[in-house]
């Protein structure tokens, strides 16, 4: 594969991977796409596009139709299984004219095509199309994702909002009732909170919450374990395949890196510092039980933690 950039570009244009086993179809187009301020990385055969699209991310593959080793049509049917390639524009480069071939191209996953001899102009004003119609559904679906962000995580204390709790732990129940592996859940509360708004304002608490966020974030272990703001004061921590056992030292593990914050507390009946109270519940999910049985149970635990004076943790099967 040989990749032709463009001298003196502020920023880095847009990539085209060019697939064709004639040389000076090659050189013509390369040349004329660098004038057009594209760079282009070519190769001459179905599989060398393969290997090249996986190494590149290019934003548009010009792809003959006939090549050796793999032709076009077997090239673009296997670009597609490629992951995030549903994104990328396929132009198909073909000598054939017939209604045959064109519906082919169309059935296998080309976006266009052009026939040979290739008129530069039109082939150019197409490229330039499908490009922006790729950067243009990009930058869309970027913002659509920012925005599912924004619908996701509480914009406090940056972990996941209650919604997205109640989701999860729906759909982890039904994930493990099926495998019939453990799922446990743990609920958290500052010990008194209110006190501490109290005493040094809602800015100050606002940046405790955020702060407490952070150490229970730093706590799990596993990228299916989730952190959530239940409410207020309150935070939930899922863990998938977790034991009671396990979660119980993740509990402990919260309570040791709030500590661990050293916030002043000087309200506080129990430490002068800022304490969590933490319960846990474990399930191995069933027919018989539901998820609100596990939220029920942790809730019992938390509320048995705050009655012994907080700053501990309560298991509750």
């Amino acid at each position: 594969m040989t990749i032709h950039s463009v001298e003196g570009a502020c920023h880095e244009p847009p990539l085209i991977l060019l697939a064709d086993d004639d040389r000076l179809t090659r050189t013509i187009l390369c040349e004329a796409l660098q004038k057009e301020g594209y760079r282009v990385a070519e190769v001459s055969d179905g599989q060398a596009c393969l290997e090249a699209y996986k190494a590149v991310r290019p934003n548009l593959v010009l792809l003959d139709a006939m090549m050796p080793v793999m032709n076009g049509f077997d090239c673009c049917t296997r670009l597609l299984t490629l992951p995030g390639s549903h994104h990328t524009p396929i132009l198909m480069i073909t000598g054939l004219d017939d209604q045959t071939s064109v519906d082919w191209a169309f059935q296998v996953g080309a976006t266009d095509y052009v026939t040979k001899p290739i008129h530069w102009s039109v082939l150019r004003q197409r490229v330039r199309i499908l490009i922006e119609k790729s950067q243009l559904y990009q930058e869309l679906e970027q913002a659509y994702d920012k925005l599912k962000l924004v619908a996701s995580v509480d914009s406090l204390t940056q972990v996941y909002n209650r919604r997205v709790f109640d989701e999860y732990l729906d759909s982890q129940w039904q994930n493990l009732l099926n495998e019939q592996s453990p799922l446990s859940l743990i609920l958290g509360d500052i010990d008194e909170f209110k006190a501490y708004n109290d005493t040094y304002g809602h800015q100050a608490g606002d940046y405790c919450l955020h702060k407490v966020a952070s150490a229970l974030k730093q706590s799990i272990k596993y990228p299916t374990d989730l952190v959530a703001r239940y409410g207020g004061e309150e935070f939930a921590v899922v863990l998938p395949k977790t034991s009671a056992a396990g979660a119980v030292h993740v509990a402990e593990t919260i309570q040791t890196q709030v500590a661990a914050l050293n916030l002043a507390h000087v309200g506080s009946c129990t430490k002068k510092h800022v304490t969590i109270s933490l319960g846990v519940a474990s399930t191995i999910p069933s027919n018989e039980s539901s998820a609100a049985a596990l939220v029920r149970a942790a809730d019992k635990a938390l509320y048995q933690a705050k009655a012994q004076g907080g700053n501990c943790v309560i298991f509750k099967n």
